[in-house]
C-alpha cells in the first residue's frame, strides 16, 4: 500500500468520524431543545391547574348550534310544494 492510498483511506476515515461526530452533536441539540419544551409544557400544565384550582366552577354552557334546528319529528315541506317554490322565486332546476 502506497502513501498515496494511505492518505486516501485517512481521510475517508476521518471524514467518516467527523460526520458521525456532527449528528451527536445534532442530536444533543435536539435533546436539549426537546427537554426545553417538555419543561416549559409542564410548567404552564402546573400554572393551569393551580389557576383552576382556586378558581370557582364555571357554569356549564350549553352548545352552540343552530337554534332554527328542526326537531327530528318535524317534517319539511313536500318535495314538489319546495320545487314550486323555487321555480315561482325565479330559480330553474
Amino acid at each position: 500500500m502506497s502513501k498515496e492510498d494511505r492518505d486516501r483511506a485517512d481521510a475517508r476515515f476521518n471524514k467518516a468520524a467527523r460526520a458521525a461526530n456532527d449528528a451527536k452533536v445534532v442530536k444533543s441539540d435536539s435533546d436539549v431543545t426537546t427537554k426545553a419544551v417538555l419543561d416549559n409544557m409542564a410548567r404552564l400544565k402546573a400554572l393551569r391547574l393551580a389557576r383552576e384550582a382556586t378558581a370557582p366552577p364555571a357554569a356549564l354552557k350549553k352548545p352552540r348550534g343552530k337554534s332554527s334546528a328542526k326537531k327530528p319529528t318535524e317534517k319539511g315541506p313536500a318535495l314538489a310544494d319546495w320545487l314550486a317554490g323555487q321555480q315561482s322565486g325565479g330559480r330553474r332546476t
